[in-house]
């Protein structure tokens, strides 16, 4: 059996702010089928110490970065969890990384280098009996991690995997605070957790973990490149083979329409017709009325996810027939544009500005289709829910939207296989040419069911990404 420490700033469903949650939740009962005991380990925000209660405490610290601290035992479902109980740090109001107004915490480098330092001391033994085999770091806020267990003192036996979720958030702090890492001064430089002249938090997991991986196959060979490395694809190349992709899963427990709560009816690939209630109740919640297909988006407004040309278009998507329910938020002037559209286009277009998880069920229940234009995207999982669902994704051609999407080209159909809309470049005239390929789809209704089909039955579980995770850990253990 190996024992893996899974560390990171965010699990479902303790603390979500996006898709990093949702995997690290998921990831523990993946790997167990396949002889993996994962423990999480995650920082005592308000909700996380909720959720354990009165928890045994199996290890502490008198100044861990300046603060102390306690290590709580409990459980996350039915697998061990370990809280970083240290309140100077995480008992704050506001979110995992921000104040109220949005305002990044200042002490970040120092909140995440704590938990990155916690990390591999437990790794090692700090917490008495806990020893693991590897060290799992999760995207930069755990990325310290790896490299305190390369710069340990002594001799260090723990492997470990950084996986990089996005690597545009890369954890980039002041170099004047390196002096309160603890690590030894040989720890700055390039061959360590420099980067550019600052402290690059992410930089230092990659150059440290024994292995580096992303979430999709054709995320870890963009990266490579400038367009998407983000200024570390050289070193992302001169990884070379220890880099590799492992697609994303969903959970079926969660994300499953024929037993989901959260719908206003359950349905099958085989009783398509009774999805009918969930797209009614879709029309109620943002006011839609008419005929067409209800485009959806469920995504933080931003450049990225290429809201900005989708905000330009939503004129034209209700001249082509479309309809859009919108849930998101981010760029407050995008998110006036789609409040702007909205109020143009009554009955057409619904907004909700903000995240709501249940009314994210709703939508990828009710909706005919949903929009992702990413600029670039690692993994993705609305595309994943889209297809589980019977929501047509409609994806830009990038990282794992390619991996996931088969484009309903003729060939694709005419074999039976597609499962969404793909298009090249995200431009005005590429994502335009999509839509009005997705409303000339909707309208034959055969053929958009025989999509919706087999999306419905494309197989993204955890359990072949599992066992991916596995041969992984396995190969580096020897």
């Amino acid at each position: 059996m190996i024992r893996a420490l899974s560390v990171a700033s965010e699990a479902y469903p303790l603390v979500k702010t996006g898709g990093l949650a949702d995997v690290v939740g998921a990831l523990p009962d993946a790997l167990a089928p396949h002889g993996v005991a994962t423990t999480t380990l995650l920082p005592g925000y308000a909700a996380v110490l909720a959720h354990v209660g009165e928890a045994r405490v199996v290890h502490r610290w008198g100044d861990l970065l300046g603060v102390e601290a306690r290590l709580l035992a409990g459980t996350l479902g039915d697998r061990p969890l370990l809280v970083l109980d240290a309140p100077r740090l995480f008992a704050r109001d506001g979110g995992p990384y921000a104040d109220a107004r949005g305002r990044d915490w200042p002490d970040n480098w120092r909140r995440f280098a704590a938990l990155s330092r916690a990390a591999a001391e437990v790794a090692r033994g700090a917490a008495g009996d806990r020893a693991f085999d590897l060290l799992h770091a999760h995207d930069w806020q755990a990325g310290l991690a790896p490299a305190y267990l390369r710069f340990a003192p002594e001799p260090h036996r723990v492997k470990s995997v950084a996986t990089i979720h996005n690597i545009a958030f890369q954890g980039s702090f002041d170099a004047g605070v390196f002096g309160e890492l603890g690590l030894p001064p040989h720890a700055w430089g390039i061959e360590g957790v420099e980067y550019y002249g600052n402290l690059g938090l992410l930089k230092a997991g990659l150059w440290a973990a024994d292995a580096i991986t992303t979430v999709s196959p054709t995320y870890a060979g963009e990266i490579r490149r400038p367009a998407f490395g983000m200024g570390l694809e050289g070193l992302i190349s001169s990884r070379g083979a220890r880099v590799t992709g492992i697609l994303n899963g969903i959970d079926p427990a969660v994300w499953n329409p024929a037993t989901d709560p959260l719908l206003a009816a359950p349905y099958t690939a085989d009783s398509l017709d009774a999805r009918r209630a969930n797209t009614r109740a879709v029309e109620q919640r943002f006011g839609l009325s008419g005929e067409g297909p209800i485009f959806t988006v469920v995504s933080r407004l931003t450049w990225q996810k290429g809201m900005d040309v989708l905000a330009g278009l939503l004129d034209e998507l209700v001249a082509m027939g479309g309809r859009l329910a919108m849930l998101g938020s981010g760029d407050a002037a995008l998110e006036q544009a789609f409040r702007a559209a909205a109020e143009r286009h009554p009955g057409r277009i619904g907004v909700q500005i903000g995240y709501d998880e249940p009314l994210s069920h709703l939508l990828q229940g009710g909706a005919d289709a949903i929009l992702i234009p990413s600029r670039f995207e690692p993994c993705g999982l609305t595309q994943l829910y889209g297809l589980a669902y019977g929501c047509v994704p409609v994806v830009a051609r990038t990282g794992g939207l390619a991996d996931t999407v088969i484009d309903a080209n003729v060939a694709a159909l005419d074999a039976g296989v597609a499962t969404g809309v793909q298009f090249d470049g995200v431009t005005p005239d590429a994502l335009r040419g999509a839509i009005a390929r997705t409303v000339a789809l909707y309208r034959d209704r055969d053929r958009w069911r025989q999509i919706q089909g087999r999306g419905m039955a494309a197989n993204f579980s955890w359990r072949n990404s599992g066992a991916k995770y596995a041969a992984l850990y396995r190969a580096l253990l020897g």
